[in-house]
């Protein structure tokens, strides 16, 4: 943390020396929930939730991003978020980075380069500042797992033809990523499942495991440390992220990316495993006439983890998929999200049981008191079949409820 105040420090002085322009932006969520649920997943319990079972007052989300830019299409970004309930309260980076996009040459084509610690461009609902939802309180389990596990280390260059000059209703953009620091990805949604959340990891923390029989004395996994931590990098070798999007002018866009970290699923260093993870993500949005917004998007992937023998030890396939609709009317939105989520588990370890399959509901009324102030109430509702939650004499089959109210400032 003390290196990253240092760069942001180099980063103001280096702005205000060469006249750069200086923006900062954040969110200030305040929650007060009502649960039916278990211990929360963000606790190593299995609880899908972010939020315990009971009722709970919290500091949802405090986000910043710091935006600095340079006449020379240069832009440097620095997201940090803070989080604080009954368990803790932590503060860190989420995102630190640096971006170049060029000018369009005559024919309409743009180059734009990114590097340093980033969200590969995959979700289309977190899109608000300090990469909140901005039409849910909570995200989809798609985009819950993504804020938790899926972080890079790296550089994107990315392509882009613009609609404008060439006489074309759509932008067409082709985008590679090659990236390490992120070799434990998929422990975490193998051992706990599919959840529905808003709390991302910070680059330096690390998520606590679940109770699993494997896990005991004499069993394949009783060398996992207690906490995973997603963004190491044991291997050396490169990961990269392949996508493209056709941005549809005032109307919507399509978008389909392919994501594979390349780790070595027999390394391991101080009881964390690498675990080669890939998927391959498409997403749609689109804006209807009277003020109504559809999304929908769908990943689907696999993720391995072996013993230093190469014996497999995990070995998952794994899918989501969601639609939402999202209707306007004046200073008030009303959303509704369907969901799908589901784990295959094709290994045989003893105590280590990852299938599950599970349906959820968000139903989300937002009404915007003034500019800045957003007052919500949202509905969770998650049925989700884990044999794993026997492991700590828990329901196999199970139904949690949560209700959400928030407000949310955005400056």
């Amino acid at each position: 943390m003390l290196k990253t105040m240092v760069f942001v420090g180099l980063l103001l002085a280096v702005a205000t020396a060469h006249s750069a322009e200086i923006k900062l932006h954040g969110v200030l969520d305040i929650r007060a929930t009502s649960a039916s649920t278990l211990d929360s997943y963000v606790d190593g319990g299995y609880g899908k939730f972010t939020s315990h079972d009971g009722e709970n007052v919290s500091l949802a989300q405090a986000g910043s991003e710091l935006i600095i830019e340079w006449d020379t299409g240069i832009t440097a970004n620095i997201v940090a978020n803070a989080y604080s309930d009954e368990n803790e309260t932590i503060i860190g980076i989420t995102e630190a980075f640096l971006k170049y996009r060029s000018l369009p040459n005559s024919s309409g084509y743009r180059w734009q380069t990114k590097a340093g610690i980033f969200y590969p461009e995959i979700s289309l609902e977190n899109n608000a500042y300090a990469w909140a939802s901005r039409n849910t309180l909570n995200s989809s389990a798609i985009n819950t797992w993504l804020g938790e596990e899926i972080r890079v280390l790296g550089s994107e260059l990315a392509l882009t033809r613009l609609g404008k000059f060439n006489d074309s209703d759509f932008d067409l953009t082709f985008a590679a990523t090659a990236f390490v620091n992120n070799d434990p990805a998929g422990a975490m949604l193998s051992w706990h499942g599919w959840n529905i959340g808003n709390r991302q990891t910070l680059w330096t923390d690390s998520r606590a495991i679940p109770d699993f029989r494997a896990r005991m004395p004499g069993y394949d996994l009783n060398g996992q440390a207690a906490k995973s931590d997603p963004f190491l990098e044991l291997d050396d070798n490169w990961g990269f992220h392949v996508r493209s999007k056709v941005k549809f002018h005032r109307k919507g866009q399509l978008t389909l990316g392919y994501y594979d970290n390349n780790a070595t699923p027999y390394m391991v260093e101080n009881g964390q495993y690498g675990w080669r993870t890939r998927f391959t993500h498409v997403g749609f949005s689109w804006r209807l006439p009277n003020a109504y917004e559809f999304t929908a998007q769908y990943l689907t992937g696999d993720t391995l983890m072996q013993s230093p023998t190469r014996r497999d030890v995990v070995n998952n396939d794994y899918a989501s998929g969601y639609v939402a609709v999202s209707k306007r009317i004046k200073k008030h939105r009303v959303t509704l999200r369907l969901e799908e989520f589901s784990i295959t588990d094709n290994d045989q370890t003893v105590g280590d049981n990852n299938n599950e399959y599970g349906k959820s509901a968000t139903a989300n009324y937002t009404y915007r008191y003034s500019k800045p102030w957003l007052l919500s109430v949202e509905y969770n509702w998650i049925n989700s079949h884990r044999p794993a939650r026997m492991y700590t004499n828990q329901a196999v089959n199970l139904v949690e409820r949560q209700w959400q109210f928030a407000a949310r400032y955005f400056f």
